[in-house]
């Protein structure tokens, strides 16, 4: 497969100029994802905390938001929806255990959502090239969703880390390569 050239040559040469930091980058990025495999559960908790302060201040800011709703239907269902993201980022920040048991268990609706959403998208382009992979990629999905449920919620301890590793290391790597790319 020939690479396709950037056809915006000055985009081009602030991507080749950053080139170096976008190697660090990946390189900082692959070094998190090791720590992250080689460590599943502080990287799980750690990931539960993250979530749990993103749901606190998205929290406080729906409240906030709700006074300058006018009506009181609107209002309530706003404040209401802040006060539910504001005690779900309670209950992560200060049951990271039991926040990653929940978090693990949407993981997994998600990924069946997903695969079942590639398999049928895959008999829908069945006549054509390349639905066979998406195939394989739905039934991979519906897998690592069943995985899950066998193993939950002992698995929930780990595999918030694991999957956050996986993607440290698969961006770093991607960052690496795209900055030899660039490589003058």
């Amino acid at each position: 497969m020939a690479d396709i050239p950037f056809n915006d040559s000055r985009f081009h040469s602030r991507l080749q100029a950053a080139s170096g930091r976008l190697f660090w980058v990946g390189l900082v990025m692959v070094a998190l994802g090791v720590a992250a495999l080689l460590f599943p559960m502080i990287s799980t908790i750690v990931a539960a905390q993250l979530v749990g302060w993103v749901l606190l201040i998205a929290g406080c800011v729906a409240i906030a938001n709700a006074f300058s709703i006018h009506g009181t239907g609107p209002f309530f269902g706003a404040f209401l929806l802040g006060l539910l993201f504001l005690a779900a980022g309670v209950f992560l920040l200060f049951n990271p255990l039991a926040g990653a048991a929940a978090l693990t268990l949407m993981v997994g609706v998600l990924f069946m959502w997903q695969g079942a959403s590639e398999i049928y998208f895959a008999f829908e382009m069945r006549p054509y090239t390349g639905w066979a992979g998406m195939l394989i990629s739905g039934l991979a999905s519906i897998a690592m969703a069943l995985l899950i449920s066998i193993g939950w919620p002992g698995i929930s301890v780990v595999l918030l880390g694991i999957l956050l590793a996986v993607n440290f290391i698969s961006s770093g790597i991607g960052y690496i390569w795209v900055s030899r790319a660039l490589k003058p």
